[in-house]
């Protein structure tokens, strides 16, 4: 083990050493902390042997604290300050630490956390969560789990917080496959469906970059919207974690509007040939080409549209936000980035919004010529 247990309510299991995490789920947990609206702590799980990931991790443990510097725009106010997060407890690595890992699962957790990239719900056709240390985190999830249901029955909270539709429900599906395949013990699996909770979330915050040895460079906004569910505790209280009814709303809304936009002002750079003049998303906001031809798209096409499709959610106050996130000064987006698997990207966040005007008979132009551009819709159709 790398760091000494902490008995400070160590009850939060955080799967992932990602910038993300620390600045997002670890500073809500460390500002509800401080303001003794909480008294559950992190201990961070460092699942890979990678030795970067193993020094992360090591350094995590020695200091238990780290800043998280926010740089931005958020509700018309210049933010630039640095903020302390303290809420872990111990930082642990799976190929050496499973020991203490499992212990502290089985006796101490309410809640797990987890993002673990794009592929972390991959199971390899091989994966056996009654190995040793099983390859994958849902199988290693599953082996946790199961020796919880064994040594104590006592159900837990999981709330991860991947990229992924429906992630708690996705999550659920897979851990329960693995055990009705690999335990072969229809209580275990009951078990998991009536005493656990798999809560959906989804994750909004831009975080830029890594402070050397530990901490991230993030923008002021944050969300994270959690799906009520009856008898859902959270693990802290912040004004950026909201508890809904439903998630899919606010799916759509970032989806269509902030992502339509990254990807929209994408289409419309290449299609400007501005691509060698400019390289980040704060650049093309200052590009009166680029951005007033934007804010009108948004104004003009995307709010009535949504309006009716997703009424309640405040979509001015949220386009407004999002023209403030995108100038941010002191963030480097990349456009290319943003334009990796861009047609892709194009059919599911512009596409949409264009046949839900098409349904409505409201014109769409701006959207239109991005869609024409590309090919996916066609002149005749636009007409």
């Amino acid at each position: 083990m790398i760091a000494p247990p902490s008995e400070q309510h160590a009850e939060i299991m955080q799967f992932g050493t990602s910038r993300f995490l620390l600045a997002h789920v670890d500073y809500f947990v460390s500002e509800s902390l401080a303001a003794g609206r909480s008294d559950k702590r992190v201990v961070i799980v460092q699942g890979s042997s990678r030795p970067e990931g193993r020094r992360k991790a090591h350094d995590l443990a020695e200091r238990l604290q780290y800043p998280v510097h926010f740089r931005g725009r958020r509700e018309g106010r210049t933010i630039d300050a640095e903020e302390w997060v303290d809420s872990l407890a111990a930082c642990l690595v799976a190929d050496s630490d499973w020991k203490e890992i499992e212990r502290r699962f089985v006796e101490e957790i309410t809640h797990v956390v987890s993002n673990t990239g794009e592929d972390g719900y991959a199971i390899p056709a091989d994966v056996d969560p009654r190995h040793a240390l099983p390859a994958s985190f849902p199988a290693r999830l599953a082996k946790l789990l199961h020796a919880r249901y064994a040594r104590n029955g006592r159900g837990v909270t999981l709330m991860p917080c991947e990229l992924i539709q429906a992630n708690g429900q996705r999550l659920r599906e897979i851990v329960r496959d693995l055990a009705d395949t690999r335990y072969a013990d229809p209580a275990f699996v009951s078990w998991l469906d009536q005493e656990c909770l798999w809560i959906d979330t989804l994750v909004d915050r831009i975080v830029s970059s890594t402070i050397e040895p530990v901490g991230a460079v993030a923008e002021p906004y944050g969300l994270w919207a959690i799906r009520k569910s009856p008898g859902l505790e959270l693990p802290c209280h912040h004004p950026d974690v909201q508890v809904v009814s439903d998630l899919a709303p606010y799916e759509k809304r970032k989806l269509h509007v902030l992502n339509l936009s990254h990807s929209w002002l994408v289409q419309r750079w290449h299609d400007q040939g501005l691509a060698s003049r400019l390289s980040y998303v704060r650049e093309a906001m200052q590009e009166s080409s680029l951005r007033e031809p934007l804010e009108s798209m948004l104004r003009d096409e995307v709010l009535p549209v949504l309006d009716r499709q997703l009424p309640g959610l405040h979509l001015e106050d949220y386009i407004e936000t999002t023209l403030e996130r995108f100038s941010n000064p002191f963030l480097d987006h990349r456009l290319e980035d943003i334009a990796q698997h861009h047609r892709e990207k194009l059919r599911r966040r512009l596409a949409p919004v264009h046949e839900m005007a098409r349904a409505q008979g409201h014109p769409t132009p701006l959207l239109e010529s991005a869609l024409r551009s590309t090919g996916i819709v066609g002149q005749a159709e636009a007409r």
